[in-house]
């Protein structure tokens, strides 16, 4: 086959966090495709061609698309927010060619990566994933809520740093509640909490907490939630917010 497809990660949201190959990738496509949202952050200096947008909850069907245009010769770019990798695309294009069409396997396929979300939030509020640390997304639209408690008790229990994506959204605002009140029967009430909104943009807001007086009303789907281990600290700083880290050399804690 003749055609090909990368699955490009656009990072946070600043174009300033695209990395060059992500750049080169979008460059070199002829055809687009992605969340409206997504295609809607490439600015025309970076790509010319056709742009085939679709809506948030129909994955599978985007990735078969591309792969039927890329086996129709076409250069094509599938684009996500943040790393393709992580809860996102590039997992759905794998997907659709296992169960897909055959000749899907003999494309030329590779993924571009991007700063996720985590890293970005991270950034912001200092190191707070500068020990061992997990990711979860409180999304159950591909899982059922019972896996979710499940992986959170067990994450909880093993003292990671937490990393919550998708912690709300109109259709279950309640869940990042149950979250909270999950982890509040292992970790202590004081344990650092984080509430970054729309990090590496210019709206970024950060909410520095503890878990005993977390808020879930402060997050939305554009919000990343870290939860800190046992070991998570705060700097102080006077008026400004504090910075916040792991130290890397933790300290066995007996709870």
């Amino acid at each position: 086959m003749t055609g090909s497809l990368v699955v490009v990660g656009l990072g946070p949201g600043s174009i300033d966090l695209l990395t060059p190959a992500a750049s080169r990738a979008l460059r070199t496509a002829t055809d687009l495709v992605g969340y409206e949202t997504y295609l809607d952050r490439i600015p025309k200096t970076l790509f010319t061609g056709y742009r085939h947008a679709s809506g948030n909850r129909v994955e599978i069907d985007r990735a078969r698309h591309a792969l039927t245009l890329a086996a129709e010769g076409k250069s094509v770019a599938v684009v996500s927010g943040g790393d393709p990798g992580v809860f996102a695309m590039a997992a759905a294009v794998f997907e659709a060619i296992e169960g897909g069409n055959p000749a899907w396997r003999d494309l030329d396929i590779h993924v571009e990566p991007g700063i996720t979300a985590m890293l970005a939030a991270a950034a912001e509020a200092g190191a707070p994933l500068g020990a061992d640390f997990c990711a979860i997304s409180l999304s159950d639209n591909l899982k059922s809520w019972e896996t979710i408690e499940r992986r959170l008790r067990a994450a909880a229990e093993g003292d990671f740093v937490i990393a919550l994506y998708n912690p709300a959204s109109r259709a279950r605002p309640h869940q990042l509640g149950r979250a909270f009140d999950l982890l509040r029967a292992t970790k202590s009430p004081q344990t650092v909490v984080l509430f970054v909104r729309s990090a590496a943009t210019p709206e970024t807001r950060v909410v520095t907490t503890v878990l005993a007086e977390a808020d879930p009303t402060h997050a939305d789907m554009r919000t990343l939630v870290i939860i800190g281990s046992a070991a998570t600290r705060l700097i102080s700083r006077g008026e400004r917010r504090p910075w916040v880290y792991t130290p890397r050399a933790e300290q066995d804690v007996v709870r």
